[in-house]
């Protein structure tokens, strides 16, 4: 069982598509990355030695991975809410950013439709 950059890799799964569980890392960096150590994609995870990880573990040291990523990509979404740039205005009203159509459609970004009566709540009489 690899565990690489705080992540457990997946027994039975070939290397190139158990380095893609790294969040940062696809399949063509993974394929790069292991193109770079000589080592054979199609290798089963749990069959990799221990030098084989320990390589691997350096290699992908380099790269911006897992929670670093995350911070990177908050920070540059913070920095251009900041500087009021047009993409960081639709990040903070959490509409579509990359120049879709919000009319009719976006609703994985909007979320669920809004009712007319904005949920209105009704009196009782007590």
């Amino acid at each position: 069982m690899a565990r690489i950059s705080g992540v457990v890799l997946p027994n039975g799964k070939h290397i190139v598509i158990a380095l893609t569980y790294i969040k940062g890392i696809g399949k063509s960096l993974s394929q790069n990355i292991l193109q770079e150590l000589n080592i054979n994609p199609t290798m089963k995870s749990e069959d990799l030695s221990e030098e084989q990880e320990a390589r691997i573990r350096a290699r992908v040291e380099r790269e911006l991975t897992e929670g670093e990523l995350v911070r990177r990509v908050s920070m540059d979404v913070k920095r251009l809410q900041d500087i009021g740039t047009w993409r960081g205005l639709r990040h903070k009203k959490k509409l579509p950013v990359r120049g879709q159509t919000s009319r009719r459609n976006a609703r994985t970004k909007r979320g669920k439709k809004k009712t007319g009566l904005s949920g209105r709540t009704t009196l009782t009489k007590t």
